[in-house]
């Protein structure tokens, strides 16, 4: 499997990795399945290597787009399945559910909720361009979760989100402030900042020092391919650095995504996208 490969070199220089087979807002039972076998199989391929089991998941990648229930059925069973297969094993291991659309905000973060309740290793993205990220992360600090923030790749109107990328940075600027508080350190909150902007990984940095927060309980996240120099700069300064790593056949739906995000990104995304 190319990703346990990529992974595995990344992994000797200090570098991890979060797999993410692609395939979203599927509308087939065959295509669920098959997203669920693949699922499945990196995460029994990502601990033989003895690498970090974290995997993301698009809710939608499982059938909620179909039947929510179904859908969050499976996520269930795979967490299981997660869980069975690293029995108890040394590691950053999870199920990263990724946020997509506003329509699914909600059932998302309520789905998380459960399951993180119910003893399952999960994990949250949450999106810097919308308006109420900033009590969702509150929410998130005081159950002492797992956050990835992002911008976020989708489109919402004023009412809901943020419009222009000037207003987007400067609500991630207030939500770094946020998931790095002394009250976020002191709940056992983990934050981590998934953006290629250097202007926000050193801003993240100097208010992880001022708030007593050390290397390693909060961390950074990169698509693989994008800026891998960076990747490799902030390892090698003692921060945690963990590289998305999208694979599989069916990338232009996640790609078109990316570029409606930042049109800078179509060679970057090309060049990082693997085992097509």
């Amino acid at each position: 499997m190319s990703a346990v490969r990529c992974a595995k070199r990344l992994k000797a220089e200090g570098i991890d990795c979060s797999a993410f087979y692609l395939g979203e807002y599927v509308d087939t039972e065959d295509k669920v399945r098959e997203n669920l076998d693949a699922k499945r199989a990196v995460i029994e391929a990502f601990a033989a290597n003895g690498l970090d089991v974290h995997v993301s998941v698009d809710p939608t990648q499982l059938g909620c787009s179909i039947d929510w229930d179904a859908g969050c059925e499976r996520i269930e069973r795979l967490a299981d399945h997660m869980s069975e297969t690293i029995q108890g094993g040394a590691g950053s291991h999870c199920l990263m559910l990724d946020m997509e659309d506003s329509s699914v905000t909600e059932r998302t973060i309520a789905l998380h909720d459960r399951l993180t309740a119910q003893g399952r290793q999960m994990a949250l993205t949450l999106q810097a361009y919308l308006k109420r990220s900033r009590r969702d992360v509150e929410a998130m600090i005081g159950q002492g979760a797992t956050v990835r923030l992002v911008k976020g790749a989708f489109v919402a109107g004023p009412d809901i989100g943020y419009v222009s990328q000037g207003e987007i940075k400067e609500n991630y600027r207030s939500l770094i402030d946020l998931m790095l508080s002394s009250k976020a350190r002191k709940s056992g909150f983990s934050p981590v900042f998934a953006t290629h902007d250097h202007r926000l990984h050193a801003y993240a940095i100097e208010c992880a020092r001022e708030n007593g927060w050390r290397q390693g309980d909060y961390g950074f996240e990169m698509l693989y391919g994008a800026r891998d120099d960076v990747a490799r700069q902030l390892a090698a300064s003692g921060e945690a650095i963990r590289l998305y790593l999208p694979f599989g056949e069916d990338w232009w739906p996640y790609a078109m995504r990316r570029i409606g995000e930042n049109p800078r990104s179509l060679f970057l995304l090309l060049r990082g996208l693997i085992g097509r």
